[in-house]
């Protein structure tokens, strides 16, 4: 590729992502998305979430690949917290019962 090709890619990449960004400002309500696009773009932020989340649970570091088990503490510590969560419905209480165990399991686990 030239200079000339990659300064060329660069821009137009530029106008695609301000068009694609900036679509929704500049068209306003003149544009009314389908029903059932807007009920599946409200599952967006959880889907993410939980797409940023569930490597750190269950990729064990220096593994390639998933790796579900019990001598997990992420996962224990994230299966604690979910639990305490769906008892109390407490989000603050949740963040402090999964970091406790978190903390617990990795200063205690060889002990175990």
């Amino acid at each position: 590729m030239s200079a000339t090709d990659i300064w060329l890619v660069i821009l137009l990449m530029t106008l695609a992502t301000i068009i694609t960004r900036c679509s929704f400002f500049l068209l306003g309500d003149r544009i009314k998305l389908p029903s059932r696009v807007q009920h599946a773009l409200r599952y967006a932020p959880a889907a993410a979430l939980a797409a940023i989340i569930a490597p750190d649970l269950f990729v064990v570091v220096g593994a390639d690949a998933a790796h579900v088990s019990l001598f997990n503490p992420k996962l224990l510590a994230a299966i604690a917290a979910g639990l305490f969560f769906i008892g109390t419905r407490r989000m603050l209480g949740t963040i402090m019962v999964g970091m406790v165990v978190f903390t617990l399991l990795r200063l205690f686990w060889d002990k175990i």
